[in-house]
């Protein structure tokens, strides 16, 4: 069984940044894709940005040139760097991971925007 564990989220100022940290542990044999997602009030759950173990990025429309996600194969960890943040990147962001036969879910963290 693998376990995300979410960190960094809070409350940031419209236009500021922050960093969300994700990190993997337990039965893991190898990762093939990393991502954030995130939910908003009264909105689906929509997927922010992607990492492959091979470093190939996908990110939805509305974070392209402000996201940045990354990915630390050897320790199991992605992160999400988010510059010129904006209201309504409000949202509970979660980490997911998956690999051949299992995928895993973080349990999530608020992410606050003041403007």
């Amino acid at each position: 069984q693998v376990q995300l564990v979410e960190s960094g989220g809070g409350l940031v100022q419209a236009g500021g940044s922050l960093r969300l940290s994700c990190a993997a542990s337990g039965s893991i044999f190898s990762i093939t894709v990393m991502a954030w997602y995130r939910r908003a009030p009264g909105k689906q759950r929509e997927l922010v940005a992607a990492i492959t173990s091979g470093g190939a990025t996908d990110y939805a429309d509305s974070v392209k040139g402000r996201f940045t996600i990354s990915r630390d194969n050897a320790k199991n960890t992605v992160d999400l760097q988010m510059n010129s943040v904006k209201p309504e990147d409000a949202a509970v962001y979660y980490c997911y991971a998956d690999g051949s036969w299992w995928n895993a879910w973080g349990q999530g963290t608020q992410v606050t925007v003041s403007s």
